[in-house]
């Protein structure tokens, strides 16, 4: 195997060099072909390929959208054709009003619901992944709710979502290799999910090793929750999506990254609940002026 990887890798390095871009799923590919002494470590024992979350999906999840998931437990497909509907006509309504930063995922997002049916892609359970942010997330389970409340649906909906997105997963390799403070090594975030998800009255709730990146590689929290048309359903939602999302949404703002900052702000303007520590920057001019080792510890 690692004679493979190393292999491998060196295929890749000739490609790159030829202008083809490379990037690690975060499968721990680089990780592992380091193991293997494969040439993949720059100078400063940084590997020299960003992961996908590095490239591309990192400002995504800080713009607090992330793959929402949601099941119709009839089974139904007349039952799942409708949240098509419900989603597509929410996403539609978010974009028209949505700031220049998340319009472009709210138009995407209705394209890809409205497309949905037509591709076929369900495999077995009735079952969407849309990805969407806290404020679509909320919109579309209070729509679920009703429609399950007045009868539309035949049978309650599940939310939930991926273990891949903005809070759910603590992983160096792929889901906070964005995030360069140091803190990518501990797995606060996705404990701290699970359990703000658990006082906030999931119907269930998920603590987990591995998710795609191998065994100690990531700590990953879950959750679900069963809309079953009540009012104490609804009492539920906003609070528990929020923190579902801005756990993450804060994290990476702590960690400096600007959609992250922007987004949290936006929130704790608009959710009265919500208790933030904004971050500040400082000015590293302003940093590097300052002589640390003439500072002393004062004594108590």
């Amino acid at each position: 195997v690692q004679e493979s990887l190393r292999r491998q890798i060196t295929a890749i390095n000739k490609l790159a060099k030829r202008g083809m871009k490379f990037w690690d799923y975060g499968n721990s590919f680089l990780l592992e072909a380091s193991r293997a002494k494969a040439d993949v470590m720059d100078t400063n024992s940084n590997f020299i390929y960003p992961s996908y979350v590095q490239d591309i999906m990192g400002d995504i999840f800080s713009l607090g959208f992330g793959p929402f998931r949601w099941v119709c437990t009839s089974n139904n497909p007349q039952d799942l054709l409708i949240t098509d509907k419900t989603a597509a006509q929410v996403c539609s309504k978010l974009a028209t009003t949505a700031p220049p930063r998340n319009k472009g995922q709210y138009e995407d997002n209705f394209k890809w619901i409205s497309q949905a049916q037509e591709n076929n892609l369900v495999v077995g359970s009735q079952a969407r992944i849309l990805y969407s942010d806290a404020t679509g997330r909320i919109a579309l389970a209070r729509e679920f709710n009703r429609l399950v409340r007045q009868g539309i649906l035949k049978a309650p909906v599940v939310i939930s979502r991926d273990h891949h997105d903005v809070s759910g997963t603590d992983s160096p390799w792929r889901e906070t290799s964005n995030i360069t403070d140091g803190s990518q090594l501990t797995a606060d975030m996705a404990v701290q999910n699970f359990c703000g998800l658990a006082t906030r009255g999931a119907t269930w709730v998920a603590l987990h090793n591995g998710g795609g990146t191998g065994w100690g590689e990531a700590i990953n929290g879950g959750f679900g929750l069963v809309l079953d048309g009540s009012e104490q359903v609804d009492n539920k939602i906003e609070t528990l999506l929020n923190w579902d999302v801005y756990n993450g949404v804060t994290r990476r703002a702590w960690s400096g990254n600007d959609n992250a900052l922007w987004t949290i702000q936006q929130a704790v303007d608009k959710v009265e609940s919500l208790k933030v520590t904004i971050p500040y920057e400082v000015d590293q001019h302003v940093v590097q002026q300052i002589n640390f080792n003439s500072l002393q510890m004062s004594k108590i």
